[in-house]
C-alpha cells in the first residue's frame, strides 16, 4: 500500500470514530434530559486534525508500528480528546477576538440562534474530554497521568490567552506594551503546550514511558517547534490565502501582539512608527492596508523566509543530538515534516 493510501486510511479510521464518541456522550446527556436540538460538537470536526492524528502517529512510532486494535482505538480516543480541547479553545477565542470566520464558515457564536450560548457550548466541549477519559481509561495505570496532563495543559493555555488579551486589548491600542519577550511567553503557553507537547505526552503515557527526563527531552524540542508553528501562523494571517487557510486574517484589526508587529517595531523609522500607532488595531480596511504597506517597506516577508530556514536548521540540529533511547527522534522529525513550509 502506498504511503498516501496508508495516510488516507488512518485519517478515515480516525474520523469514523467521531460520530461514535459523540453518540456515547449524547447518550449520557439524554439521561440528564439534555436538549436534543443542541449541536455543541459542531466545532470539533472540520479542521486538519493534525493534533489528534499526532497522538496516533506518535504511539505507532514509539511502539514500532506494533499496536493492538485496542491500543489503536484508545490512541484515537485520546486524539479526539485533543480535538475537543482545540474546539473549546477556538470557540472561546473567536468570541473574545470578535472573529468573523473559522475554517471557511461563520464562527460558531455568529451562527443563527447561537450567540452567547457558544460560551456554554465551549464548557461542554471541555467537560466531554473527562467523560471520554473516564469511560475508556479509568482502569489504565496511567489514567491519572492523562487527567492531570489535560488539566495542566488547559491551565497553561488559558494563561497564554490571558497574557495575550491583557498585552493587546482591542479597545486600547498601545504598541509600547509589545515586546518579543512577551510574544515568546504568549506563544509558549497559548500554542506550544497544547498543539505540540500534549499529543506526544499522551502517546508517551500510553507507551508506558515513565522517565521524567524523557518528557523533559520532548519539551526541549516540541515547545520551540510550537513557537515556529505560531510564527508561521502569524505570517499566514497576513500573507496567506484565506481560501487556503480557511479564515480571514484579523491579527492587525485585533491589535495582536504578533511576530510581524514585534519585528516591525524593531525596524521602523519614527515616521513609520507614527503610522503604526495611528492605524494598528483598527477594523477599517484602509487602516489595515497602511499597516501592510509598512510591513512591505520593512521587507518582513523576506525576514520571515530567513527565520523559517534558520529555525528549521536549528531544530534539526537539536533533534540529531537527542538521546534516541528516551524518545525516538523520528517522533520529532515527523512533526517537523508536517509543518515545514506549510501554507495553511
Amino acid at each position: 500500500m502506498s504511503t498516501q493510501g496508508t495516510k488516507e486510511q488512518a485519517t478515515k479510521c480516525f474520523t469514523d470514530l467521531f460520530p461514535i464518541l459523540t453518540e456515547e456522550f449524547l447518550k449520557e446527556a439524554r439521561a440528564r434530559n439534555f436538549p436534543e436540538e443542541s449541536n455543541f460538537y459542531h466545532n470539533v470536526p472540520g479542521g486538519k486534525m493534525n493534533r489528534g492524528l499526532s497522538v496516533v502517529d506518535t504511539l505507532k512510532i514509539l511502539k514500532n508500528d506494533q499496536l493492538t486494535e485496542e491500543e489503536l482505538f484508545k490512541s484515537r480516543v485520546l486524539g479526539w480528546c485533543v480535538e475537543f480541547l482545540q474546539a473549546y479553545f477556538l470557540v472561546s477565542d473567536d468570541i473574545m477576538d470578535a472573529s468573523i470566520t473559522r475554517r471557511g464558515n461563520p464562527c460558531w457564536y455568529k451562527m443563527e440562534g447561537v450567540g452567547m450560548i457558544a460560551i456554554n457550548d465551549a464548557f461542554i466541549l471541555k467537560s466531554a474530554i473527562y467523560f471520554f477519559l473516564k469511560k475508556y481509561f479509568r482502569q489504565e495505570p496511567y489514567y491519572i497521568d492523562l487527567v492531570e496532563l489535560f488539566h495542566e495543559i488547559t491551565l497553561e493555555t488559558e494563561f497564554g490567552q490571558l497574557l495575550d488579551l491583557i498585552t493587546a486589548p482591542e479597545d486600547n491600542v498601545d504598541l509600547n506594551r509589545f515586546s518579543i519577550e512577551k510574544y515568546h511567553l504568549i506563544v509558549l503557553y497559548k500554542t506550544a503546550f497544547y498543539s505540540f507537547y500534549l499529543p506526544v505526552a499522551l502517546a508517551m503515557h500510553m507507551a508506558g514511558i515513565k522517565k521524567e527526563l524523557a518528557f523533559q527531552q520532548a519539551k526541549k524540542i516540541l515547545l520551540p517547534l510550537g513557537e515556529y508553528f505560531q510564527i508561521q501562523d502569524d505570517y499566514l494571517d497576513c500573507y496567506g490565502d484565506p481560501q487556503v487557510i480557511g479564515k480571514i486574517g484579523t491579527d492587525i484589526q485585533d491589535n495582536k501582539c504578533s511576530w510581524l508587529m514585534n519585528k516591525a517595531l524593531t525596524k521602523v523609522s519614527p515616521e513609520q512608527r507614527k503610522l503604526l500607532d495611528e492605524n494598528y488595531g483598527k477594523k477599517n480596511p484602509d487602516n489595515v492596508a497602511i499597516i501592510k504597506q509598512i510591513y512591505k517597506e520593512l521587507e518582513l516577508e523576506k525576514l520571515y523566509k530567513e527565520y523559517e530556514e534558520q529555525s528549521y536548521k536549528k531544530l534539526n540540529d537539536c533533534i540529531s543530538q537527542l538521546d534516541d533511547s528516551l524518545v525516538k527522534r523520528k517522533v520529532f522529525i515527523t512533526f517537523m515534516n508536517k509543518i515545514y513550509k506549510r501554507t495553511k
